[in-house]
Formats: structure tokens, sequence, C-alpha cells
């Protein structure tokens, strides 16, 4: 009989790499108001669909599955996003040795994000 071990060294250096490897999920919008607008046509979705059955049948439960389209997954991936979505910008993620933190982000690196003005282009033609 033959046990594998793994020394702990290597194991913690295979688990970081292991977690930096793996895609980071996106579910953010562009805005929050097109954030809240899909969340408003997803959940509208499933309630009417739910609430329309005693009135049309249980045919108007088909466009529940239409509410997943508008929530990029389920509504707990809409919620994940509407955190991404307000968080955008805010928060900096920092890894380090297989070991990561959330940090506020700096305003100047913020503000390198905005687009401003030429300087080489003159008033009048701005």
């Amino acid at each position: 009989m033959t046990v594998n071990t793994v020394k702990p060294a290597q194991g913690a250096k295979a688990r970081a790499t292991a977690q930096s490897a793996a895609p980071e999920k996106n579910f953010a919008s562009k805005s929050v108001p097109r954030h809240l607008a899909r969340g408003a046509i997803g959940f509208g979705l499933i309630i009417g669909s739910i609430g329309l059955v005693p009135v049309a049948g249980p045919a108007t439960l088909l466009a529940a599955p239409l509410a997943l389209i508008a929530f990029r997954g389920c509504p707990t991936c809409w919620m994940v996003g509407l955190a991404q979505t307000i968080s955008r910008g805010r928060l900096e993620r920092q890894c380090v040795d297989g070991v990561c933190t959330l940090t506020k982000a700096h305003p100047a690196a913020k503000a390198a994000d905005e687009p401003t003005a030429d300087v080489n282009v003159p008033a009048a033609s701005r």
C-alpha cells in the first residue's frame, strides 16, 4: 500500500498557484441604474410568471427562465454584481504570497483612470 504525502511548503505553494489561476467572476454592470434595471426586469419576470399562473395557466412559468438572463445567472449572482458595481473603483484587491486583501483605492489611481483634457490642444479648439 502506497500513501502519497505532500510536504506542507509544497501544498501551500500548490494551493496559492491554484487560487491565483482561478478566473475572476465579474457580474458588475456599467452603472448602478443599469444594474438596478436588470434586477427589476429579472424580479418582475419571476413574480409575474408565478403570479399569472391562476389567470393564464402554467404556460406563464416559461417566462421565469428569462429572468436568469437578466440576472446573469441567479438572484445571488445579481446581488454579487450589485456589490461589484457599487464598489467598482473604490476598492482595490492586492495579492501577495497567496494572501489577498481588499483596501481602499488610492485617489491618484482613480484620477488616472478618468479622461482629462489634452494640454497640447489650444483652449479655443476644445
